[in-house]
């Protein structure tokens, strides 16, 4: 039985085995997402300041640790023959798979600090988010570098970015799971539940990693055979010549000449805004715009599928991408944000029905898009090796580069969110007391109805001109954007041609 078992999972396509890693990601970070602000505001107490100290500093390190990293990881990848030794495609793939087998256990283990009470809470506040981050970064630019380092072409990719969005959608059952243990007052099966998430991650990430090794050590060996045989029978294989190492200046220089990546950083740094302040909003629209509305099993449930929708129709939205091109899509996802959002703002905020499927579509549709982004990342990827005539693609530097231009817009969205509510209504969220349930169905107290309307407005607002706004900034940021259809079809081509003479296409995607 053990051995069939084995033989199964050694036959799995590679493209399901790489998917399956978003799934040892997701079950952890959507919790994370959920629970971590809440457990320290409401079981640790931590204090205002310590607070936005560690969200300042977590700040400075979350946008700077992604080029960090990717510069660390992909800085040989530059110049690979400096050495006069060339690197193929399977090494590079090995490579990012140790690094994911390294720190895939280690970013669980980071997961658990943050259930047990260890330090004063600001100082542990500070000191689990910049670790956690840390690991999640490694992870997620190893993991999004081999989508473009496995393949080339167009269908591959949608093919591995299909089953990571599947594997994603079922990790998101886990924020369903969460509900059932979620206790202020009883911490003990919630951090049991953690601990049960966390070991199945790490097994997961374990396993994982070590059968795509299996497959690509392979060719490694082959390799090393090859070279070694030659040498055996004295016959010298031609060196390659020296080559200076490309420093960063350089490399932001490439980058800074870099048209359509300097336009897709514009696009993706609105929609990063857009993203975040959808999550951090979402609780205090369905508090002000739908709690005295809607039942609290609705207000859950809208709840949760907005976390687990975005997976499930971005496998819709791949599908169209195959058949149109990802261009075509993304700008298809920002017209429909625009129209949606100006008919429900005609509708106007009395109309419930049409409110709940706005304000969950909203999260769906920009969530979806932001999970179709990382296959442009690719082509850029291909884009920066035949432009600038890379002996080999630095994947991981080039989406460590995009995160940090576009992860500022995390703290912009509930900084720019909380002083346009303020400015409008009046109503700081600081200043009053923390909302009693976001889901809410009672009534709202006779105190608050000084200010509740007015604060209902602004939220409706808020909520329709946002999208309207952001939609029109990306139109014309992605109208800019050449880099599809002909264009797109000539960069896969050469960079084809450049890597079939290391190694050949992706095996078994």
């Amino acid at each position: 039985m053990g051995l069939r078992l084995l033989g199964c999972l050694f036959n799995l396509p590679t493209a399901v085995i790489y998917g399956s890693l978003s799934l040892f990601v997701s079950i952890l970070h959507n919790v994370f997402l959920l629970y971590y602000v809440d457990t320290f505001v409401s079981v640790y107490k931590i204090d205002k300041l310590s607070f936005w100290i560690g969200e300042t500093v977590f700040l400075i390190w979350n946008s700077l640790n992604d080029p960090l990293f990717g510069w660390l990881s992909d800085r040989v990848f530059l110049s690979t023959q400096q050495s006069g030794v060339e690197i193929s495609s399977p090494e590079v793939i090995l490579k990012r798979l140790k690094a994911l087998s390294r720190n895939g256990p280690l970013f669980a283990i980071s997961f658990l600090a943050f259930w047990v009470s260890w330090a004063h809470p600001g100082l542990q506040f500070l000191l689990c988010l910049c670790l956690y981050d840390s690991f999640l970064t490694v992870v997620d630019l190893n993991h999004n570098a081999l989508l473009a380092d496995l393949a080339v072409s167009a269908k591959d990719r949608t093919s591995l970015n299909f089953y990571c969005s599947l594997f994603s959608a079922i990790g998101s059952l886990s924020v369903f799971m969460s509900y059932a243990v979620w206790n202020k007052e009883d911490f003990f099966s919630f951090r049991i539940f953690c601990v049960v998430l966390a070991l199945c991650s790490v097994a997961g990430f374990t396993l994982a990693t070590w059968l795509l090794r299996q497959r690509f050590e392979t060719e490694v060996k082959v390799k090393w055979d090859q070279e070694s045989t030659l040498k055996e029978l004295y016959i010298e294989q031609p060196s390659a010549p020296l080559e200076k190492r490309i420093t960063l200046g350089e490399y932001l220089k490439q980058l800074s000449r870099h048209r359509n990546f300097l336009w897709f950083v514009c696009m993706n740094l609105v929609q990063v805004f857009h993203c975040h302040f959808n999550s951090n909003f979402f609780p205090l629209f369905l508090e002000h715009l739908l709690s005295d509305r809607i039942s609290l099993s609705t207000g859950s449930f809208l709840l949760g599928i907005s976390y687990i929708a975005p997976h499930l129709n971005n496998l819709y939205f791949l599908s169209l991408c195959q058949r149109w091109g990802v261009y075509a899509v993304v700008r298809g996802l920002f017209f429909l944000k625009l129209a949606l959002s100006i008919i429900m703002l005609l509708a106007g905020a009395d109309q419930v029905h049409l409110l709940c499927i706005f304000i969950a579509s909203n999260r769906v549709f920009t969530e979806g898009t932001c999970k179709l982004l990382n296959l442009v990342v690719t082509d850029l990827v291909d884009e920066d090796f035949v432009l600038n005539r890379r002996k080999q693609a630095a994947s991981a530097l080039l989406f460590g580069m995009v995160a940090l231009v576009t992860k500022p817009g995390q703290t912009f969205a509930p900084l720019i969110g909380t002083w346009l509510l303020c400015t409008y209504t009046g109503y700081d969220i600081f200043q009053r007391a923390p909302l009693s349930n976001v889901v809410s169905a009672q009534p709202k107290l006779a105190s608050h109805g000084a200010w509740e309307p007015t604060l209902r407005q602004g939220c409706f607002y808020l909520l329709v001109f946002i999208p309207i706004t952001c939609a029109l900034l990306q139109l014309l940021s992605w109208s800019q954007f050449s880099l599809h259809g002909r264009r797109l079809q000539t960069v896969k081509s050469q960079r084809q041609s450049l890597t079939q003479s290391q190694s050949q296409e992706i095996k078994m995607i």
